[in-house]
């Protein structure tokens, strides 16, 4: 049969699609575009935002019409939280973000029926004990591939949905994490990035609860010469031991993406957040002692409910103190079933969007600032795509950097000297090693 597939959201969802689409190839199904006819269209939805929960809804709406006798099958973190929603909306099949084989199995069997039958998969998400494995592995034409090691998580900060999308944390074993990262490499990745909803709380319900460092050295041992890249990291992971542990894999990335949300304690405190500034920046020091000018990225919400100006300020200005290389600044969206979205004192879309621009600019000069220090340096750089007469790919730290070469450098790792400076990016120029 030919299946359609789309996918919004996170690296997570990223991964449990391109797992979906290996298992239907080997099926002997066929994979086409999600504008073309087909049998199955399967949509991986996304919640963390309302933005995202409208993109979901628009996608199904979208396969619907173009096949009305199709199957419409939805899985993923929208249709866990809000399935009444989704089953409105006219789908086939509904799951969520558990058993996706099973998900694939009751596709083909709906398929096959040719029938109106519909069927409903979604389960109790909070009473997951047992991590869902699922082959890694990376989409066609892919330099990386993505290495889901944990799902779930228990921090239940105040404005977000995703512990009641995703559940408990689950973690992979550590044994089944170096046959992954052992197969990976065989099959020609020049890299991995360790993937979950909190790798942080990697080991925590495995026995003798290891710790992610232990993972990392592993992960290294297996896939020796493939470079690690880390997923999001809660900043209390960042300790002097933990340093010390990681510094000497030489295959790791310098490039740590440490979620802050807020440079205000009084917010971090409202949002459940399990630091304060103080620790946040404690974990930022201690990796530039121990890494040369990593690129440290982050996550910002702008404007919390009850963030004052005075507020706001406080979190640009930790902002700037900070340096980041890169953030993601976001508005604060109201999500309903959380804490946050029963506040008092919610900010107007119009000063929430102001707070953001202001962010974004800083990020804009952290940014420059911190390219314009890496001129001159000699990095390797990872190449994966060409567009527009160049080679793009990225260094360890994470910059873009491209590189003018009639060579075909797709996969391939390049010493580079970088150049000069883009708007979002650095030109380089290839040299002998």
């Amino acid at each position: 049969m030919k299946f359609a597939i789309y996918t919004l959201g996170c690296k997570v969802n990223q991964y449990e699609t391109q797992a979906m689409e290996s298992e239907l190839k080997a099926r002997g199904h066929t994979l086409v575009d999600f504008d073309q006819a087909a049998q199955v269209y399967l949509i991986n939805t996304c919640t963390v935002t309302a933005v995202s929960d409208k993109k979901s809804r628009s996608v199904i709406r979208q396969a619907r019409k173009r096949s009305p006798e199709g199957v419409v099958a939805v899985c993923g973190c929208y249709a866990q939280t809000d399935p009444e929603t989704v089953r409105a909306l006219g789908v086939d099949l509904l799951s969520g973000t558990g058993d996706h084989l099973a998900f694939l199995d009751k596709a083909e069997e709906l398929a096959n029926l040719r029938a109106a039958e519909t069927a409903d998969l979604v389960d109790d998400v909070m009473g997951r004990r047992t991590f869902e494995f699922l082959p890694a592995g990376g989409l066609s034409q892919r330099t990386r591939a993505m290495l889901k090691i944990e799902d779930g998580c228990g921090n239940f900060c105040t404005y977000c949905i995703i512990p009641y999308a995703r559940g408990p944390v689950r973690s992979m074993p550590l044994d089944r994490v170096r046959e992954e990262a052992a197969r990976l490499a065989r099959e020609g990745y020049r890299e991995l990035v360790i993937t979950g909803i909190e790798i942080s709380s990697w080991g925590r319900d495995l026995p003798g609860t290891p710790g992610l460092s232990q993972l990392i050295l592993a992960v290294s041992q297996a896939a020796p010469g493939v470079r690690i890249r880390l997923g999001s990291l809660e900043p209390r992971t960042i300790t002097r031991e933990f340093c010390e542990e990681i510094a000497g894999v030489r295959s790791l990335c310098p490039h740590f993406h440490l979620s802050m949300q807020s440079g205000c304690d009084a917010t971090l405190k409202r949002m459940n957040r399990k630091y304060d500034t103080a620790r946040y920046q404690e974990s930022v020091t201690l990796l530039r002692r121990f890494f040369d000018d990593p690129g440290i990225t982050t996550d910002l919400i702008a404007g919390f409910p009850q963030e004052s100006e005075e507020e706001s300020a406080q979190t640009l200005a930790f902002v700037e103190e900070m340096g980041f290389s890169a953030m993601h600044v976001f508005p604060y969206s109201r999500r309903s079933g959380t804490p946050a979205a029963r506040l008092e004192g919610q900010i107007p879309n119009e000063v929430k969007e102001e707070r953001a621009k202001k962010a974004r600019e800083a990020a804009e000069r952290m940014g420059l600032a911190y390219r314009t220090r890496q001129l001159g340096k000699r990095v390797e750089v990872l190449f994966e795509e060409k567009r527009e007469g160049l080679w793009w790919g990225h260094a360890p730290n994470y910059v873009e950097v491209g590189l003018s070469s009639e060579e075909a450098l797709h996969n391939q790792v390049r010493l580079v000297e970088l150049s000069s400076l883009l708007e979002n990016g650095m030109l380089g120029r290839e040299i002998e090693d």
